[in-house]
């Protein structure tokens, strides 16, 4: 049971008598999550399962504990409990399902510094949440940064009391320092977010790898530094996230504070003063308007002459000219007399003519369904990402089956874009007036703003 393949196996098992394992959603050697639903229910929910060992009761009485918390920004827990699945002793935690997660994006490009200023005030919601409650994360890493629907969450399996002792152990750079000796604390969750900003805008953690372990790395060691990799005002932040020392980290408050615009490491550019105005010369505009004035006189004296000594061409005792006189009609003795129509004068019978056929048409779009694309989702958008589906359209312009052929670098937009495609309809190509089935393909591109979408025909 310690290797993924054996967990994967499990699915289409029941666990506790009412959580079938649907899906395999992933896991490592210690824990595996199935896709589940709960009883009555048809919404998609996420089952966690851990070996039972010596802890596994304060185990469960944090899932429990953590299943009384209430944060938009916090992954809901619905239930936790004990099983068994082919003999061997579980816990379970049934929580809500994510369809994607940070560190299924940063394999493919890192965010955007516009997309971090989106994704932190979450994060920091949900931690200074935990901690007015006496409580740690004691996990932040991309993993655990949750897409569902309109909103970034943070996990809520790894929650955890500030004076609780843990098993002492650091698994990776994301862990404090200090937790190789046991110690958990809010400044943990602070070392966490620092490493989590830096994996964010530059898919890369590598200069934390040479950090010490030991208790005393504060005295041994210098800080980390993520340099000029990091923009600002990450790169302060970072800076103050990432002491070896924990006494010396930031606190939540203080990374709020700094994500605004007074609180930034860099000071913003002093705006330039407006120029200096000139003064107004009023002896120049007096004699502008004086010229004015004159040239005005003068065009109006001179136009009044050449009125007064030109002729009139028209007045009251002259008769007006005159229209021509028409000309009259011809005698009616002039004009050709009409003969009456006779039976050899009448008009022939046309020759039928063969019909023509109807021209072909081209088939086109009759209805197109976008993709409803949560902001959360688009947040995580730089640039334009394009995906293609291709179509079978039947002879009523009805989609019959879809396909991706450009699935593009998300498999999340990716299936987005299939679903919509499958409900568009068109006006299917005819020829000879009998319509006819078609093939198209339809490209999907998503911006941080807007969805577009345009089909083209495939020519057989």
């Amino acid at each position: 049971m310690s290797k993924p393949e054996e967990w994967r196996q499990w699915e289409g098992r029941v666990v506790d008598g009412k959580f079938p394992l649907r899906q395999w959603l992933g896991g490592s050697d210690h824990s595996a999550v199935f896709l589940t639903e709960r009883p009555g229910q048809t919404q998609k929910v996420a089952i966690k399962l851990i070996a039972a060992d010596a802890e596994a009761d304060r185990q469960l009485s944090r899932w429990r504990a953590a299943a009384r918390l209430s944060h938009p920004n916090l992954m809901r827990i619905f239930e936790a409990g004990r099983s068994q699945v082919d003999g061997t002793p579980l816990l379970y935690l049934l929580m809500e399902y994510a369809e994607e997660d940070l560190s299924q994006i940063l394999p493919q490009r890192p965010l955007a510094p516009s997309e971090v200023t989106d994704l932190l005030p979450a994060l920091l919601d949900a931690l200074s949440y935990l901690h007015g409650k006496g409580l740690v994360h004691g996990r932040v890493k991309p993993s655990n940064v949750q897409a569902m629907g309109d909103e970034l969450k943070l996990s809520a399996d790894q929650i955890a009391p500030f004076a609780e002792p843990t098993l002492a152990g650091r698994r990776d750079v994301y862990d404090a320092p200090e937790t190789a000796a046991g110690i958990v604390s809010p400044a943990g969750d602070v070392w966490s977010i620092g490493v989590t900003l830096v994996a964010a805008l530059t898919q890369n953690v590598a200069f934390l790898e040479p950090a010490s372990e030991a208790p005393d790395a504060a005295t041994s060691q210098r800080d980390p530094d993520p340099q000029h990799a990091v923009p600002q005002p990450f790169r302060g932040i970072a800076r103050e996230c990432l002491h070896l020392d924990p006494k010396r980290r930031c606190s939540i408050a203080e990374i709020q504070a700094r994500l605004q615009p007074e609180g930034r490491s860099v000071p913003a550019e002093p705006e330039a003063p407006p120029p200096p105005k000139r003064p107004v010369n009023r002896n120049l505009i007096f004699a502008i308007f004086l010229a004015m004035a004159m040239l005005t006189g003068f065009v109006v004296f001179h136009s009044h002459g050449k009125n007064a000594a030109a002729p009139a061409t028209a007045t009251s005792d002259q008769p007006t000219a005159q229209a021509p006189p028409q000309a009259a009609p011809a005698p009616a003795a002039s004009r050709p007399a009409q003969q009456p129509m006779t039976a050899q004068q009448s008009t022939p019978t046309p020759t039928p003519q063969p019909q023509k056929k109807a021209a072909p048409t081209r088939g086109e779009v009759a209805h197109q369904v976008l993709p409803d694309v949560p902001q959360s989702a688009r947040n995580t958008i730089t640039g334009t990402i394009k995906v293609n589906v291709q179509v079978e359209v039947d002879s009523s312009g009805k989609v019959t089956t879809a396909k991706l052929t450009h699935p593009g670098p998300s498999q999340y937009f990716a299936r987005l874009a299939l679903r919509a495609a499958q409900q568009w309809e068109f006006s299917p190509p005819a020829a000879d007036g009998t319509s006819a089935a078609s093939t198209w393909v339809i490209q999907f591109r998503y911006k941080r703003t807007s969805t577009q979408a345009s089909a083209q025909p495939m020519k057989h």
